[in-house]
């Protein structure tokens, strides 16, 4: 999640000053900068460090345009608060028309209908304010003539300069509506890793229903053989089979998430006729009895070396889920050490592992996601500052490894419980699953460098 939102993500902040000193351009900045500011005026807020007073301050809770998150957003901003600590823009130019102008836009038909709803998201806020600026702000005679006592003024350079605010309130909707996608989007990726530990766990059942239907097929053939008619049950009839079957975390998870192997015909026939020339299943069915264990460690060993393994079981987990063949080696750990519950427990009810530990398991994931965001830059001036240039391009690197090691700085420095040799090891090994062949070793050396740096900074006190 955390890749493909870093990798699609579209960052607000202010534009810089044009490069030149093109006339346009230069006060197009400066109407930039004052639209932005004019958002703010006309939701109530002081846009400078002089006792000059906003116009729009008289109404006080009457401004009907108050307090909405595009301006709280602006109000936040800190490259924002350093344009209004210098007080350099002319914003002042503007004050005879906010009271005029704050009239015309809730008499507007955009207002009318933004108005229609009580509550408004940051992406409503932004839509909103982006007509406002085409449609009433910029094509206002009163506020073009205010614009015109800058004696820099364009009208090229003030059309541009209102295209620029547009464009960066429309980049932040797309940065903040990104991250609510992602968020979104990891939610999704948690709830359906479990569905796939439950999938798996539930998948011999229709491996076995299917052979046991074979069995009865063969029973109706016109001349069936003796081992037809007096077939070994061994398989079909597997202890462990029967305790999935009916135990009650699985049939109450299965109850509200309903799920079927069924539709994958050919996925279970291609297992099943790989099961059964495997020698794991022939020692099976040849040995001269079994129990609960037995049948346990079965179905342990086969999913282990038969089916994980399976290129039609991975097939087919790609039409259910485009996060399924990622989850498989964690969630195929996971149903082993549940089939090893079982056999310790020698019992039906046995429980199946939760999806969450505890409280603060659940937290974990969107915590590290939200960190990792909110100090990405930081943690990537850490990065840059061990990789030697003369063997490591900074700009030639995998984005997987920038990824893999924001995110396990991010755990350093965040989750103190967790161990710094867990965490080290851990994302090692994410390297070499996800990324470069090299990817392991530099995740190593980089990471061993940042945790030193950061130790000796006491800023990380594992």
């Amino acid at each position: 999640m955390l890749y493909s939102y870093l990798l699609t993500r579209s960052e607000f902040q202010l534009q810089q000053a044009p490069d030149g000193r093109s006339r346009d351009n230069q006060y197009a900045y400066k109407t930039y900068l004052n639209i932005l500011l004019l958002v703010m005026e006309l939701s109530g807020y002081r846009v400078d460090n002089s006792r000059r007073r906003n116009p729009l301050e008289s109404l006080g809770e009457a401004n009907m345009i108050s307090g909405n998150k595009l301006a709280q957003a602006l109000a936040s901003n800190i490259d924002i608060r350093e344009v209004i600590a210098k007080g350099e823009t002319g914003i002042e130019a503007f004050d005879d028309t906010l009271l005029r102008l704050y009239s015309l836009i809730i008499k507007s038909a955009v207002y009318t209908d933004y108005r229609k709803k009580k509550r408004h998201d940051l992406e409503e806020d932004v839509q909103f304010w982006t007509v406002v600026i085409n449609t009433v702000i910029a094509p206002n005679q009163m506020i073009l003539d205010a614009a015109r006592q800058d004696e820099t003024f364009t009208l090229a350079g003030f059309q541009k300069g209102v295209d620029m605010a547009v464009k960066t309130l429309r980049e932040y909707q797309d940065a903040q509506t990104s991250y609510a996608r992602a968020r979104k989007s990891l939610d999704e990726s948690l709830e359906k890793a479990y569905e796939l530990y439950h999938a798996l766990l539930i998948l011999p059942v229709f491996i076995t229903d299917m052979e046991n239907e074979r069995i009865e097929a063969a029973k109706t053939k016109y001349c069936p053989t003796d081992n037809e008619l007096n077939p070994n049950m061994r398989f079909v009839e597997n202890a462990f089979v029967d305790a999935i079957r009916h135990n009650p975390d699985m049939e109450e998870y299965l109850k509200k998430h309903p799920f079927s192997w069924e539709t994958d015909y050919y996925m279970l026939k291609e297992l099943l006729d790989k099961i059964k020339a495997s020698e794991a299943y022939k020692d099976y069915m040849a040995a001269d009895s079994t129990d609960f264990t037995t049948d346990c460690e079965l179905w342990r060993t086969l999913l282990k070396n038969v089916v994980f393994p399976s290129d039609a079981l991975a097939e087919a987990m790609e039409g259910r889920s485009v996060y399924w063949n990622d989850d498989l080696a964690i969630m195929g750990t996971f149903v082993l050490k549940s089939i090893k519950h079982f056999a310790a427990s020698k019992s039906h009810d046995t429980a199946l592992l939760p999806m969450y530990k505890d409280d603060e398991d659940a937290k974990f994931g969107p915590e590290l996601f939200m960190n990792a965001i909110k100090e990405r830059e930081t943690y990537r001036s850490y990065i840059d500052k061990f990789i030697n240039d003369s063997s490591w391009d900074p700009e030639r690197l995998a984005f997987m490894d920038i990824v893999i090691l924001t995110t396990a700085i991010t755990e350093l420095l965040n989750f103190p419980a967790i161990p710094m040799a867990v965490t080290m090891n851990e994302y090692v090994e994410i390297a070499n699953y996800y990324s470069t062949n090299r990817s392991g070793q530099f995740i190593n050396g980089v990471l061993f460098s940042v945790a030193s740096y950061l130790k000796e900074e006491g800023k990380l006190l594992k």
